[in-house]
């Protein structure tokens, strides 16, 4: 299952000699990041809301990725960010990120994380009456929005109707604390139900205007899908898997859906289009923002391993390899909930031979640390020193759950830029 390559990806790919040359200079496994191409997706969703006439901003969701060169494509490209922990909040004040482009989200925010929010006039996402107690008793302005929890919705996370009710009349029409508007998250992909609850929140800004409050922004969260494959490779797997194609157990809780055939900006379209949403949001001024994570990253880097082993199996009357490379499938992390990263990694560097079944497993001593337990038929076998190219990976696979598992290092990022002549690269900036 090819996933699409970014094309400065191609280029590093297609070269016979600087992938190797960083994999030396920096030594085990690591990330390449290509910023160019955050600023580029951050630019369709921008295009989006202009083509729908809608007065619109665009937050990245900071957890699908630490990386400060990031956080910085989304300062160049006018984007803000939004942060759940004061870490999150300092290192994207680090990259240029004006703290009025800042959105706090997240349950049972500190009192600390609140002060150093409303200090900086970001936009906090109040998310219980004990919250907004604490930030009353601050006594700072601050600018908030009220996180709604969506009729039927079981999530742990907002406010029910009676909840809001009392949120709203405990704020006073030009008090310190400005009610700004309203949010909400939704689980899953379905633009219809995003556009419905956005919709709902129209109707609360109304209301909570006509009680004297500005109420002048909705922000519908995230969970814009990526297209990784073709919808041939997905179907292909979809309606065929096998468990023979894994070595050991399979994967037992669901895929991510990987071809998305309405992906990232497509998506918010869909989503203004439905029902008239972008209609409404224009006749009542009111702005839409969304927090997109995963696909602001998409195609905007990729992890690689370097193989340290290879060993033969058997499973049936089938032989295939099992590889063993430099790192964890903390590096990629949906084995980590009992599922599976899909796209195909690539070999490096690319040579003729006999397609290979292999699965992949980490440098670790537990059994079930796996990278692909599905068994990939790479173009040929690998060798000891070959590296290998998980594609896609920037968006909640690089570093999610990373961590110094044996005391091993966290793998370092590094970010690509293409020339005119030749493409260069530079580590990352470290964490603050």
């Amino acid at each position: 299952m090819p996933a699409y390559v970014d094309a400065v990806e191609r280029r590093l790919l297609d070269d016979p000699q600087l992938l190797g040359d960083i994999a030396e200079a920096v030594g085990g496994p690591f990330h390449v990041l290509f910023p160019e191409r955050v600023v580029r997706n951050v630019t369709a969703f921008q295009e989006a809301f202009v083509q729908a006439g809608v007065d619109g901003f665009v937050y990245f969701g900071k957890k699908a990725n630490k990386a400060a060169c990031v956080a910085r494509a989304c300062a160049v490209s006018g984007a803000g960010i939004d942060v759940a922990s004061a870490g999150e909040l300092v290192a994207a004040l680090a990259q240029g990120v004006r703290g009025e482009d800042l959105m706090i989200t997240g349950p049972a925010k500190s009192a600390d994380l609140l002060w150093l929010a409303a200090r900086h006039r970001a936009l906090i996402a109040v998310d219980s009456l004990d919250e907004l107690e604490l930030l009353v008793g601050l006594s700072i302005p601050a600018r908030i929005v009220l996180r709604v929890l969506p009729e039927g919705s079981t999530s742990r996370f907002g406010l029910d109707s009676e909840e809001l009710r009392q949120a709203v009349e405990q704020l006073r029409p030009g008090g310190p604390i400005t009610l700004s508007g309203f949010s909400f998250h939704l689980s899953g992909y379905d633009a219809v139900a995003r556009s419905e609850q956005a919709a709902a929140l129209v109707e609360l800004c109304l209301r909570a205007r006509a009680q004297g409050h500005p109420a002048d922004t909705i922000s519908i969260g995230g969970g814009f899908g990526v297209d990784y494959l073709d919808a041939e490779s997905w179907a292909r797997f979809r309606d065929t898997v096998s468990d023979n194609w894994f070595h050991a157990s399979p994967p037992r809780s669901g895929y991510y859906p990987y071809h998305f055939p309405v992906p990232g900006a497509a998506m918010l379209t869909a989503i203004l289009t439905h029902h008239g949403l972008a209609e409404r949001l224009r006749d009542n001024g009111i702005r839409l923002a969304v927090e997109p994570g995963r696909a602001l990253l998409d195609r905007a880097g990729s992890s690689v391993f370097r193989v340290q082993g290879v060993k033969s199996r058997t499973v049936g009357a089938e032989p295939y390899d099992i590889l063993t490379v430099d790192g964890t499938s903390l590096s990629l992390s949906e084995q980590w909930f009992d599922s599976e990263y899909l796209p195909d990694p690539v070999l490096w560097p690319a040579h003729p031979g006999h397609h290979t079944p292999t699965s992949v497993g980490a440098s670790t001593c537990l059994e079930s640390d796996l990278l692909s337990r599905r068994r990939i038929p790479l173009p040929r076998r690998a060798r000891v020193g070959d590296l290998l190219v998980y594609p896609n990976t920037a968006g909640y696979q690089m570093d999610s759950n990373e961590s110094p598992f044996h005391e091993l290092p966290l793998p370092p990022k590094v970010v690509l830029s293409a020339g005119a002549d030749r493409l260069r690269w530079r580590l990352d900036a470290p964490p603050r």
